[in-house]
């Protein structure tokens, strides 16, 4: 459970979200949660599709901080947080349902976490090699 990547909870929020929508919902990612009066007189409006940003953001630092450790566990979670990034692009490219902005912004956060992932563990294996 431990290898598991996060980011495949939005994956799979936004497919139940896409079930819903393809069974005849309507669009449930611009459903507004809540809003807010602002001091300037503006109004602040939260949606769904800006809350399940903010969750796979939150998810992405999840992961950042999880890729710093150095063990065969981080080669798997690697992997596994490609194999989640590959889903997200074959279902971008594939599925009419994943072709949003919503969407492409998620698997975007995706390839993020995959590059960085990589980028902290190589920087880390080679301080560890210079430290022998």
């Amino acid at each position: 459970m431990a290898h598991l990547p996060l980011m495949i909870v939005p994956l799979i929020l936004y497919n139940v979200g896409l079930i819903g929508f393809l069974g005849g919902g309507g669009n449930p990612w611009g459903g507004v949660l809540f809003s807010m009066p602002m001091i300037s007189g503006g109004t602040w409006s939260m949606t769904l599709a800006d809350l399940m940003i903010v969750i796979a953001l939150v998810l992405l630092f999840i992961e950042l901080i999880k890729s710093t450790r150095t063990s065969n566990a981080s080669l798997v979670d690697h992997l596994l947080s490609t194999l989640v990034f590959v889903i997200f692009l074959v279902e971008f490219l594939l599925v009419e349902g994943a072709a949003t902005s919503l969407f492409f912004v998620l698997m975007f956060i995706a390839v993020v976490d995959v590059l960085a992932g990589f980028s902290v563990s190589l920087r880390a294996a080679s301080r560890d090699v210079n430290l022998r």
